[in-house]
Order: C-alpha cells, then structure tokens, then sequence
C-alpha cells in the first residue's frame, strides 16, 4: 500500500542539518535570477558578497533537501514514484533576518495528511534551530498524484480569495531557459525539472520550474517593489502553487496592498494568463 495513514500522520521525519556561506546563499539567488542587472544596487544585495542579504525563502528550501533525491519521494508511511509528485504550497516565517552564513539542525514533522480521491495531500512542518534558539519555520504542501482514495479525511477546501479591486501593483519577472537547471544546483535533483522524457512521462510537455523556484522569484519580485529590494524587514512569505511554469516564460505578479503586508496573485501571460501562484501573502515589519 502506497500511503499507510497510521504510520505517516504525526511522523518525525529525519533531522536535516545544514550548515551555508555566502557562497551558497549567492548560487540560491543567482538560480532565481538575481543579477540580471548587475550594475543594479538592489540586485547586487543578493548576488555579491559586499552589502549581502538573504531572502526568507532561503528557509524554504532547507526543509527539501534531501526530499525530492530520484527515484521516490520516501517518507514514514508514504512512498511514491517523484513524476507523481508535486508542491502544492509553501509558507516561511522568519525571526530575524537570515544570516549570511550559518548552521541549523531542522526538526520536521508530517502534521496533516488529507485523501482528495485523485490523489494525497501532505503537510510537513518544519522548525530550524540554531545555538541561540530558533531561526525559522516553515510550511510545505505536497500533492502526490494518483496515491488518494486510502479512506482518509479530505482535509479542507481551499477558498478562493477575491481581490478588492484593480490591483496597486503589477510586476513581471523573466525566467531563464535554464532556470531549472540552475536551481537544481541548490539540492532538488528530481528529474522532472531537467529530463525531458521523465517530463513527458509525467504528463508534461517538458519539464517545469521548482514550484520553490517560482516561490523565491515571486518573493524577491515583490521585495524590489514595496520594500525597495530589502529582505531584512520580511516576517512571512507563503502562497499556494495553482499551475506549473516552464523555464523560460515570464510570470506577471500582481499585488494588492495593505499598511505593512500584500496579498497577489502570479500567472503567465503567454499562456492567457494561466494560474501559477495563488493566495500569495507577504507580510514586513
């Protein structure tokens, strides 16, 4: 049996420690796109080591490491072949701002597990710690396809928000043709990001972006245009992956505002606007 409820709901999964320098803080945001302006202030925050930032979602990404590695998605109860498998969501929440260099032992836990009928949904909560106490939690959201109808509780409905109005913001952001190839170099090796037979094995015409990858594109777009590129003053990025992205299509984000926070919306022009992001919320001090 694919998913045994009574051994994955509640389950610990194994710590993951993990220890960065500038150097992996710059690949992580270079495989977002940072620097494409390089003569840019803003841009340079997150791509050169004088003056050095981190984004939140940096703190996403911790918690998959060692995941997605081909050929199964492995967990206590759950096991599933990765073409099946999909990011559904992610949330983060931050202390403090994340330091350029660092080490942490991320505590995670499989805390809900809802049976869709098509498929299952899983929540893994994360907590990371360093030596003065914790640095960061998170949130992530997987879909695996066609592993549902194993007698557990739905889980709730996802209610779609309605914006107020015309949105106070618009902002694109241009992905590469390899910008799944460079994030994988940050640790999510799952082959439906670079071979294009796994991809259409899967369904896809080619392979997609990172969910997280368009997650950190979204936030760092968002950062350059209320908080004029600064991370430090972010406490919270979450948002709820609606449809896949292909390397190399530009995504079109737009923002309604509020007095220290955000709500949006991502899609893709090119394909009528078809959903990437949904629910998207960016909170700051």
């Amino acid at each position: 049996m694919p998913i045994d409820p009574g051994a994955a709901l509640g389950a610990r999964l194994p710590d993951v420690d993990h220890r960065w320098s500038p150097v992996d803080v710059q690949r992580y945001h270079l495989a977002l796109g940072a620097g494409s302006d390089p003569f840019d202030p803003r841009e340079l925050h997150y791509a050169h080591e004088d003056g050095l930032r981190v984004l939140p979602t940096y703190g996403a990404l911790v918690p998959s490491l060692g995941m997605f590695d081909p050929p199964a998605l492995t967990l206590p109860g759950v096991r599933a072949d990765l073409s099946r498998v999909l990011h559904g969501g992610q949330t983060v929440s931050v202390r403090l701002p994340l330091p350029t260099e660092g080490e942490v032992r991320v505590e995670r836990s499989l805390t809900q597990l809802w049976d869709k009928g098509s498929s299952a949904v899983l929540v893994v909560d994360s907590v990371a710690h360093a030596q003065a106490g914790p640095l960061w939690t998170s949130r992530s959201t997987l879909v695996v396809r066609g592993l549902g109808g194993f007698g557990g509780d739905r889980g709730p409905k996802a209610e779609r928000w309605t914006p107020p109005g015309p949105p106070d913001l618009t902002v694109d952001s241009v992905t590469l043709p390899q910008q799944a190839l460079l994030y994988r170099l940050c640790g999510d090796r799952n082959p439906l990001h670079a071979d294009p037979a796994f991809a259409r094995a899967a369904g896809f015409p080619a392979p997609i972006l990172h969910g997280l990858c368009t997650y950190g594109v979204v936030c760092k777009a968002l950062i350059g245009a209320v908080l004029d590129g600064d991370p430090d003053p972010v406490t919270d990025f979450g948002a709820r992956f609606t449809g896949v992205v292909y390397p190399g299509e530009t995504l079109r984000t737009r923002a309604w505002l509020s007095e220290s926070s955000l709500r949006a919306r991502t899609t893709v022009p090119a394909r009528d606007d078809a959903p990437a992001l949904d629910d998207v919320e960016l909170s700051w001090a």
